[in-house]
């Protein structure tokens, strides 16, 4: 099997194949590295590449593997996380330059959970200043492209989270939201992207924004892929005050669900702004299926999008920015 191949392959698909030895965690690393350096720095992915720790990381997890002491689905998978997850030694610049020299004494919730489940964290990833911006430029470190045509942005704050997995530089990563970091370059570089509900997942060790509405979560290339990593990353953590305390449900479960009776609001709005005929098509076209399954759709009405709507051409059209 190419490299390629084992880079595009998802999180569910290699695991399968590590925990079976038909591949061996050294050769998936090995793997998404080669995958890096023929990508880096067109795609400007990463900030800081952990590629001597994953390699080390990566023999360690093979060892355990071999002698029985298979963790579960996230074992030996490589992961990349925004450059503002703390991990132990390593420096976390969120995406400033004022910080390129911090580096952390402790592992964030979201690292050390990764850890725990045997993922390999390949690096961190290149994110808007501080996680305040929905383009993916960064004068800092250079702005992030979008692997499907590099001439355009991933979208941000987490552009280099969805660059990196989009273009196979690593099988899933983790981003932040605040009002759309998240979402947007998931969108953008057509991928999974997942803000969780608020308390769900730890904050304990990475930099926010927003303090009120800030949570971190998956960006994978399938479903399956973004519930396997909320299986291992959620729960209540007592090291920060947001974190919920309540039960973590297997999220693979609802996978094959009968989503009959759904209720999905659709809001008129959406379609009287300027759109692109065939991102319309398609959204239709989603819209439609969810009705044929079962889902209840309903048009609702949401005024205040042409305000909001206005109000962001105006920003993103200024010369100075936002």
């Amino acid at each position: 099997m190419g490299f390629e191949d084992l880079c595009y392959l998802s999180a569910a698909e290699l695991s399968r194949l590590i925990k079976s030895q038909e591949v061996s965690p050294v050769e998936v690393v090995g793997a998404h590295l080669a995958r890096i350096d023929a990508l880096e720095p067109a795609l400007n992915s990463f900030i800081t590449l952990m590629a001597e720790q994953a390699m080390e990381d990566a023999r360690k997890v093979d060892e355990e593997i071999k002698a029985g002491r298979y963790r579960g689905v996230l074992h030996g998978i490589p992961v990349g996380l925004k450059d503002l997850f703390y991990v132990k030694g390593v420096r976390n610049t969120s995406g400033c330059k004022i910080f390129d020299r911090f580096a952390p004494e402790f592992d964030s919730a979201m690292a050390s959970k990764l850890k725990k489940a045997g993922a390999i964290i390949l690096g961190k990833l290149n994110l808007h200043q501080l996680a305040y911006g929905p383009t993916g430029e960064n004068p800092d470190y250079g702005p992030m492209h979008n692997p499907w045509n590099p001439q355009r942005i991933t979208g941000g704050s987490s552009g280099g989270s969805a660059s990196a997995t989009a273009s196979g530089q690593c099988t899933v990563s983790l981003g932040t939201d605040t009002g759309g970091s998240i979402r947007i370059p998931s969108a953008l570089c057509g991928l999974v992207g997942l803000k969780p509900t608020y308390g769900r997942l730890s904050r304990y060790g990475m930099t926010v924004l927003s303090w009120s509405q800030d949570q971190p979560g998956p960006m994978t290339r399938t479903v399956e892929d973004c519930a396997l990593v909320m299986n291992a990353v959620a729960g209540h953590d007592p090291n920060d005050p947001s974190s919920a305390t309540v039960s973590v449900p297997d999220f693979t479960g609802v996978l094959t669900a009968d989503i009959k009776g759904l209720r999905v609001g659709v809001p008129k709005e959406f379609f009287e702004d300027p759109i692109d005929p065939e991102v319309e098509h398609s959204v239709r076209n989603a819209i439609e299926l969810l009705r044929k399954l079962g889902a209840m759709v309903h048009e609702i009405s949401w005024p205040i999008y042409h305000w909001s709507f206005y109000l962001r051409c105006r920003l993103y059209s200024s010369p100075t920015g936002p």
